[in-house]
């Protein structure tokens, strides 16, 4: 891979990481004005096509994309990079969150900075599902699956919904037997290394974390972090916000219940799940607080590693899964079965981007400002040239002068 070749993809990457607010769903509308129509790296079939498949991986799912785009403009280095370029920045900010945390009212921050942050969140996911749908929805079928998956996933807040969801709408497109693949293209070599590597880890990371467990091991916890949060990326669907709760079980109300320590307070674990919503990047950086926050009682270093563990061990495992299934996928779609659950697949995504805009602006209290807020950056993405960082720019200086 030449990189200079690659550096201005990657300082966009980087502009991305600070500005994608909203977690998954509202990062698409930013992916599309960004790596579609700004940069044309991608067309928006094939975003919908990652988005689609990310959907059906355990894991971050935005992060999952993101890397598909840099691995589809320079293969697996550029791959790598730009997760490193899209994690880093959220994990460092809810890395420091957990060092810094006794010294300032994270409250008022969240209330002044980040007014606005939410009903434009909302406007950037109405302007990826408008685009979205636009692509998708073609025919009375796609209509119905993307009207069936909107009301499903607003009634039924379960995060396995997406998977099932995703299973019946490539079902249902089956019925029709008017389309097959028009492009065949050479079969994409497995990287068998990475199933490899992702089964080894998970026994390896269990094996050691009940080793630490049962001879009291110095830094135990550290071993049952990687663990635990190696296990989470590997089996949670539906996002970030699917992740929380888990995580309040496993480390504020098991340690307690079993009596093994205490990780964190109830009130410090909620500071960083509101936190979460308030910076830019991935949810799953959520993983980076948590493992900070568990080691604090052990010192500064310790703390420091725990920021580390948790964050690689969360990220790790969907990557590999990633890397391993994305050129089965490939192939899989020259298949006739699989090429025409791709229609109803990219529907129920669309429908999904509509009932997660639907969910966040429901979570929002009743204000003439919010939906002003949600139409004018609809309304910006659509019709101006505007940059989405520059919009996303303006909001937060609004926000801190409105305070």
């Amino acid at each position: 891979m030449s990189t200079v070749r690659h550096i201005p993809f990657l300082k966009e990457v980087l502009k991305y990481s600070f500005t994608a607010f909203g977690g998954p769903q509202g990062h698409f509308g930013m992916m599309s004005k960004t790596f579609v129509e700004k940069r044309k790296d991608i067309t928006e079939s094939e975003l919908l096509d990652f988005m689609s498949f990310c959907a059906m991986l355990p894991g971050p799912s935005s992060t999952q994309t993101i890397t598909l785009i840099g691995y589809k403009r320079g293969g697996i280095s550029l791959a790598i990079f730009t997760l490193l370029i899209w994690i880093l920045p959220a994990a460092f900010m809810m890395g420091a969150l957990s060092f810094l945390i006794k010294y300032f009212d994270t409250q008022s921050v969240q209330t002044n900075l980040f007014k606005y942050i939410q009903p434009m969140a909302v406007g950037f996911l109405g302007y990826a599902a408008f685009k979205a749908m636009k692509l998708s929805i073609k025919n009375f079928a796609t209509i119905c699956i993307m009207i069936a998956a909107f009301l499903v996933t607003s009634l039924l807040r379960s995060p396995w919904i997406f998977p099932i969801l995703i299973f019946a709408g490539g079902m249902i497109s089956n019925f029709s037997n008017k389309r097959i693949p028009d492009i065949h293209q050479n079969k994409k070599p497995i990287k068998w290394i990475n199933i490899f590597w992702f089964i080894f880890i998970f026994i390896i990371a269990g094996t050691l974390s009940e080793l630490a467990r049962i001879q009291h091991w110095h830094n135990v916890r550290l071993f049952n972090l990687f663990e635990n949060f190696y296990r989470f990326g590997s089996f949670v669907f539906g996002g970030g916000h699917a992740l929380i709760p888990m995580m309040y079980e496993q480390f504020v109300i098991r340690p307690e219940h079993l009596q093994i320590g205490q990780y964190m307070t109830p009130t410090q674990f909620l500071t960083g799940a509101g936190m979460i919503n308030a910076i830019p990047g991935p949810v799953f950086s959520i993983c980076t607080y948590i493992g900070g926050m568990s080691m604090s009682s052990f010192g500064t270093t310790a703390q420091l590693a725990g920021t580390i563990v948790a964050t690689i061990g969360v990220f790790l495992p969907s990557t590999l899964l990633l890397f391993f299934f994305f050129p089965i996928y490939q192939n899989l779609k020259q298949y006739t079965v699989i090429f025409r659950a791709l229609e109803g697949i990219h529907a129920v995504i669309v429908g999904i981007m509509w009932a997660s805009g639907f969910i966040l602006f429901k979570s929002m209290s009743f204000d003439w400002t919010n939906i002003v807020v949600v139409l004018i950056t609809f309304s910006l993405l659509m019709y101006s040239k505007i940059p989405a960082p520059l919009i996303v720019v303006g909001w937060l200086l609004l926000g801190l002068a409105l305070k």
